[in-house]
């Protein structure tokens, strides 16, 4: 086995295969930029080598400075995680020409499966059932409007080189194939240094499936279930859960045998997956291999007990795989939410800061478990198991640079219904500040009927978000249960307050019952009666609810138990109440005295300032260029200019016709969140 292993990565998987590689024994080799220097993988492991500039194109994706960092440290082999070189072929051949072994497939299997165009051929050469398209290489922005109209509009335009959301674009008409042609070759250029393009028919209403598959140097080859990952927003994966709600053993079974035969096919070794997109009928179409692991693949491991990293250095090293298809079992069921920086308010434009707090939930260890290759049983029935895969810390930095994933947040129960409620705790108990971030959003689609009933599709977001996440509406009864309880927390904080002022001894005589709390447009009245093991809460109406908890103020998360059932609350101070946060939604909660509630209808609202006429930068992020001039007459939906951020580029749109007054920034400048890039008559 080798003894030292470099990781050519950043980020949450970087620390994955640290933790995979510290538990076999294997030293391992960190990497980093100038913005990675205080990085979570640089603190793990055992030795770090610094390869340059932030940007990717002058640090982790320069072949010549990873090899120094192999040579300099002397080690054996190098793990590429996803992204960046994991699936570059001249990567993997500098690695072979140096005695070094990659922690991934042969060079072959890279070109021929990495290569979108290439692997579609192989497919359709095998008889797998492929999306229509065109597989050949597209010139300009015209052939590509030609091509796109002989395939039929919508279309999907895709970089060749692609992976993670990057270079795709839909389009539904002719001007859309050749805005979309232009930005997925810009995207395609900056995030792989390859160009070029094919298009493809885009199936409407699908689902999309992929299969994990597990092969050696000795002609074996598995199949470990499939992961379901419809929930999408830019092409870019957001829950995944394993198995899939839709599909039927036999369905499963044929997908996975087609997906190793193609991985056989090409000389496939190493832990790869084959994606296809399947209709409602249950029929399937190829639609990529990932010659990598996968972001999203710790659900697989959930359900089955297979370390994949593990898998990947043993094979690496030689080894036959010690699993056949028949010990392969799913048991149970996990869902992973990837928990990004980026404003779900915003459109989930990206955002960048300080981790001001991060405190996840703890992680519980439960679910199938694999020692030395043997099933050694599953969880007892009823327990969860909560994992959270990160690359950040409290304190540290969310760079422009990189992608904005913070963590992948897992859980795993025997059954969806309790994954799916484990998740939802799991999330209520997630604190992050000082970044935009999207926990309200995966809230909001755990909660979510579609969701919950496995009826999605890969236009979720598009269709039940049609303009935009606007925050969640919670129902009658979970308004109730918060507002029970800020009224308790209030109470609680109200005798902190007394004795802090020290006006009186017998401090509670002057707490009083009787509330007004108001939320979401509520307003709810309330007596409380207290007692040493909690409150009850009586609503005007008669409703009763009993409050426990040993929440204290100043306290940033409260777990409560509501009438024998659990409630946890992110919770922060706003005047005459709290800013709550649960389920997705984000409120803030006044609780008042009655009197106090009558002054407070009586106060005007504040309006916010009007920005109707300026363009405002929705996102930290880098001017790529301006499309229109001083004077010029825009139109609705026109482009104005570009920003690009996050390794995406975004086309900023006028939202009504207006003639450009004035211009505050150009090509190459760098923006914070709502600077004024144009100004309008």
């Amino acid at each position: 086995m080798f003894n030292k292993i470099l990781i050519a990565n950043r980020g949450e998987i970087a620390c994955r295969v640290i933790k995979t590689a510290r538990k076999m024994g294997i030293a391992t080799v960190a990497i980093y930029s100038d913005a990675d220097k205080q990085a979570l993988h640089v603190k793990m492991a055992d030795e770090a080598v610094h390869i340059g500039p932030p940007p990717a194109n002058q640090s982790y994706i320069v072949i010549d400075k990873v090899m120094e960092a192999i040579r300099a440290t002397g080690a054996q082999a190098v793990h590429p995680g996803y992204g960046f070189l994991s699936e570059n072929a001249k990567f993997a051949e500098a690695l072979e020409a140096e005695g070094v072994a990659f922690v991934g497939p042969p060079v072959g299997a890279i070109e021929s499966m990495g290569d979108k165009i290439t692997s579609k051929k192989i497919a359709q050469e095998a008889n797998v059932s492929t999306v229509p398209g065109y597989m050949g290489l597209i010139e300009n922005a015209e052939e590509a409007v030609k091509i796109s109209n002989e395939v039929g509009y919508p279309v999907m335009i895709k970089a060749s080189a692609g992976g993670g959301g990057k270079g795709m674009r839909i389009a539904w008409n002719d001007d859309e194939a050749r805005e979309g042609f232009q930005s997925s070759k810009n995207e395609a250029a900056s995030s792989f240094g390859d160009d070029r393009i094919f298009i493809e028919k885009f199936v409407t209403q699908p689902r999309h499936i992929e299969i994990q598959v597990l092969c050696d140097t000795h002609g074996n080859g598995i199949y470990l279930g499939e992961r379901e990952c419809s929930i999408q927003r830019r092409n870019q994966k957001v829950v995944e859960e394993a198995p899939s709600p839709f599909l039927d053993e036999a369905t499963r079974k044929a997908m996975g045998e087609q997906a190793v035969a193609l991985a056989q096919a090409v000389g496939y070794a190493s832990a790869g997956t084959v994606e296809f997109i399947v209709d409602g009928d249950k029929n399937f179409y190829f639609l990529e291999m990932n010659t990598r692991l996968q972001v999203e693949h710790p659900v697989t491991e959930l359900i089955t007990g297979v370390d994949l990293v593990e898998q990947m250095i043993r094979v690496a090293n030689g080894e036959a795989l010690s699993i056949t298809q028949d010990d392969v079992t799913l048991t149970g069921w996990a869902i992973e939410n990837r928990l990004y920086a980026e404003d779900p308010y915003r459109g989930f434009l990206p955002s960048i800061g300080r981790l001001s707090r991060y405190r996840p939930p703890q992680e519980v260890a439960s679910g199938p478990l694999l020692v030395n290759d043997k099933w050694q049983g599953e969880a007892p029935e009823g327990e969860a198991a909560v994992r959270n895969d990160t690359g950040v810390y409290e304190g540290g930095e969310i760079s422009m640079y990189y992608d904005p994933m913070i963590a992948k947040l897992c859980t795993w129960a025997p059954t969806r219904e309790a994954a799916i409620e484990a998740m939802r705790v799991a999330l209520d108990s997630f604190e992050v500040e000082g970044i935009g971030h999207n926990l309200p959003f995966l809230s909001a689609v755990m909660d979510h009927p579609k969701f919950v009933s496995g009826d999605m599709t890969t236009a979720f977001i598009a269709e039940e978000y049609p303009e935009g996440f606007e925050g969640v509406t919670l129902p009658e009864g979970d308004l109730r249960r918060i507002a029970a309880s800020c009224a308790a927390m209030h109470r609680v904080a109200e005798i902190r307050r007394t004795r802090v002022s020290g006006r009186m001894d017998n401090h509670e005589r002057k707490i009083g019952t009787d509330w007004a709390v108001s939320l979401q447009g509520q307003r709810y009245d309330v007596v409380i009666a207290a007692d040493r093991d909690g409150s009850t809460v009586t609503f005007s109406d008669g409703g009763q609810y009993r409050v426990a908890s040993d929440w204290t103020p100043g306290d940033q998360l409260a777990v409560l138990d509501v009438d024998g059932e659990p409630l946890v609350l992110k919770v922060g101070k706003v005047s005459g109440g709290f800013r709550i946060r649960n389920r997705g939604a984000d409120m803030k909660v006044h609780v008042r005295t009655p009197r106090q509630a009558e002054l407070a209808q009586l106060m005007p609202e504040k309006l916010p300032p009007d920005t109707s006429k300026m363009l405002l930068c929705p996102m930290p992020g880098l001017i790529v260029k301006v499309d229109v001039e001083l004077g010029q007459e825009v139109q609705e939906g026109q482009a104005l200019c570009t920003v690009e951020a996050m390794k995406m580029e975004n086309t900023l749109r006028a939202e009504k016709k207006g003639v450009v007054a004035k211009i505050n920034a150009g090509a190459g400048d760098s923006l914070a969140v709502d600077d004024v890039i144009i100004e309008f008559e």
